[in-house]
Formats: C-alpha cells, sequence, structure tokens
C-alpha cells in the first residue's frame, strides 16, 4: 500500500451496529486518536451497508466517514446507501422519489429515518457524502465491490463516467427500470439474480417475500438451480433440482481463479467466515442478526486465507447493546 500503509483490512456490512465496530476495530489495532480510529501501519476498506436496521446508525456513520475523511479507510457503496439517497431524492417516480415509498421500501430503512429525527441537516449531509462515494475499488492486487464484478458493465461505466463515482443526472437515469444506469447500480449492489419458476415465491427469515433467489457469480459449470443459489434461506428441494435452461445460464456470470482477488459484502453468509473461492472472499456474515461483523486482513498472500479473517462475534460478545434498539 502506498502512503505507508502496509496492510488492508476490509470490513463487511456493519449495518449501524457501532458497537461491534469499535470491538473489531480496536481487535485489529486500531485506536482512536483524535476521535479518529487509526492504525500505524495499515488502512482499513469498508464494503459498503453502514446505514438501517441497526441501533447505532448514526455512530457507525460518523466512525467511517472520520476514518475515510481522515485518510485512514476507503468505503464504497452499497446497495442500501444507495436505496437512501433514491428513498430521499425527489424524481418523477410514482410518489414524487427516485424510490418508491411501499411499505416494503419504508421498513427497510425506518431505523434510519427513525435515528435522524430530529438531525435533518446531518442526514442531508450525509446523502451529500454518499453521492460520492465509489461503486468500486480496483489495486494491483484485489478488487472490492458490494455485490457483484461485472466486468463489462464497469469497463462502460469506467468509459462515460471517467472514474469510479456517479453523479446526479446518472442517479437519476438509474431509477429507469432497464436502463444501463439501472442495471449498473443493480448488478454492482444487488448482484445476480434468477427469477423463480412459475411465479413461486419464497418467504425469507426476515418475513419478506422474493419472486427472485440470489445466484453465484462464480460457479463454473452449474448445472441445475442449486448449484447457483447463494443466500441464506435454501430453495425448495424441487425448485432446487431444477435444471438450469439455456437462457438462465446466460444470465449467470463467472469470475474465474485467475482474476484479481476479489471482496465484497451483501449475502448475508452465516457460520465461520472462510474464503468462497481461493479468490473471492464475501465479509458480509448478518452482523445486525446477531451474527458475526466481519474483516479480512490482506496482506501479500496472492491466495485467500481462513486464517485471515477476524471478526466480532455479535450474539456473543455484544449481545442486545448492538442489536436492538434502547440499548
Amino acid at each position: 500500500m502506498s502512503n505507508g500503509f502496509q496492510g488492508v483490512d476490509l470490513i463487511g456490512d456493519v449495518h449501524g451496529c457501532a458497537i461491534s465496530l469499535c470491538l473489531l476495530l480496536d481487535r485489529m489495532g486500531y485506536r482512536r486518536i483524535d476521535g479518529v480510529y487509526q492504525h500505524p501501519v495499515r488502512k482499513a476498506v469498508f464494503i459498503g451497508d453502514i446505514v438501517d436496521r441497526g441501533p447505532h446508525i448514526r455512530e457507525a456513520l460518523h466512525i467511517v466517514r472520520g476514518m475515510v475523511e481522515a485518510g485512514q479507510a476507503e468505503i464504497i457503496m452499497g446497495n442500501h446507501e444507495y436505496n437512501l439517497l433514491c428513498y430521499l431524492t425527489p424524481g418523477s417516480g410514482v410518489d414524487g422519489y427516485l424510490r418508491e415509498h411501499t411499505p416494503r421500501h419504508q421498513r427497510i430503512i425506518q431505523q434510519t429515518l427513525d435515528q435522524f429525527s430530529g438531525h435533518q441537516a446531518e442526514l442531508d449531509d450525509y446523502l451529500e457524502w454518499f453521492m460520492q462515494l465509489p461503486l468500486f475499488l480496483e489495486t494491483e492486487r484485489f478488487r472490492a465491490v458490494h455485490a457483484c464484478w461485472h466486468q463489462g458493465l464497469i469497463d462502460r461505466f469506467r468509459s462515460e463516467q471517467g472514474g469510479n463515482r456517479i453523479d446526479r443526472d446518472f442517479l437519476h437515469r438509474s431509477a429507469v427500470p432497464e436502463s444501463f444506469e439501472w442495471e449498473v447500480m443493480d448488478r454492482l449492489l444487488r448482484g445476480t439474480h434468477l427469477r423463480l419458476p412459475n411465479d413461486e415465491v419464497i418467504v425469507s427469515k426476515d418475513g419478506f417475500k422474493r419472486r427472485f433467489f440470489r445466484t453465484k457469480f462464480w460457479a463454473e459449470d452449474p448445472q441445475r438451480m442449486g448449484d447457483v443459489v447463494f443466500q441464506p434461506d435454501p430453495l425448495p428441494e424441487h425448485i432446487a433440482r431444477l435444471p438450469l435452461t439455456d437462457s438462465q445460464h446466460a444470465d449467470l456470470l463467472y469470475y474465474g481463479p485467475e482474476q484479481k482477488l476479489l471482496f465484497m459484502g451483501h449475502y448475508w453468509c452465516e457460520g465461520l467466515p472462510v474464503p468462497l473461492t481461493d479468490n473471492i472472499a464475501c465479509l458480509d456474515y448478518s452482523a445486525v442478526k446477531y451474527g458475526k461483523l466481519v474483516a479480512y486482513r490482506l496482506d501479500d498472500e496472492k491466495v485467500l486465507r481462513k486464517d485471515k479473517f477476524v471478526w466480532v462475534d455479535v450474539a456473543r460478545e455484544v449481545g442486545r447493546l448492538d442489536t436492538e434498539l434502547g440499548s
């Protein structure tokens, strides 16, 4: 790393778990100096989704933004930062905003709205900051994106936008379904997915009805739907056994083992943190659902190692302090 940094600590979805974040940073040797967490030789990279769901969203944002502005961290945009931007940005949508104000959308961001109640100027300032967040990072050694690395979309985005950040016009165009801008935000921030057959619906553990399921983009030769599902909620067995059609194969991506190390969040993993492949790691282990807030401590390795993960077990170490309102 340049500027004196010798290693990178990539941190998964925080979702307002500020207490867990403080514990994780402390565990990795970061110390709060003049109000900012910093490490003498390492730099943090946040994989997005700092907002929504958790009990200490404002505090988490303050920690992360302070580190970024002090040069101690970098951050990429998550789908929850993007969704909040669209929900609160006036536009030509059904409700007069870029993101429709449905009960489902309201439920997802309600904790953020509640915790910023009475702090509108502060919220407006964070929304402006979100506009500056890159959608992805790429160095000589690794890549980071919130949900999915799609090289074709990224190449076109770089060519048209001149970098890795959106602007206000791009944000508005991204609200138009099936547009290039919509596809960029959907794929990079939400990942790949397939529609459930025969208009079937599955209900997730958090009560959401879903007509799509999230899919792997690193399965080399998948044959059935069960070969590509990547989410905590399993597919019903009769769906998992169905063979993938030609059109479904065409919708899948493949990130091969020859490509750079890739870090992402988004997918609500469970269990013990381990690499998905030799060159892909997901860092979202459901911290806000009593899971783990996870980081990967990257040095000079070319193959990901399971012993490089470090985490805070929220249920055991933090409990209700960091996962319930009113703590």
